[in-house]
């Protein structure tokens, strides 16, 4: 023997994700889940283009526009 410490058993990756989930719990963070729409699928991007068409018809939209490019500048926030 050398005198070295031998090195423990690497972590499977299970050991390692629960270890990475506890040291965040621990810093006040906790876990969610996010669902997105998968823009792969044909249908959904079709669905999308579908109802972006319909918004972009929508009376107001100069409205909104001129309301979305005052927010954009922060010397006209409240």
């Amino acid at each position: 023997m050398t005198g070295r410490a031998s090195k423990p058993a690497p972590k499977s990756s299970r050991e390692r994700m629960q270890a990475r989930r506890e040291r965040l719990r621990a810093q006040g963070m906790r876990p969610i889940q996010l669902w997105v729409p998968d823009l792969r699928d044909a249908r959904i991007r079709a669905a999308i283009r579908r109802e972006a068409a319909l918004l972009a018809q929508h009376p107001e939209n100069a409205v909104l526009d001129d309301w979305l490019d005052a927010m954009q500048e922060p010397s006209d926030w409240p």
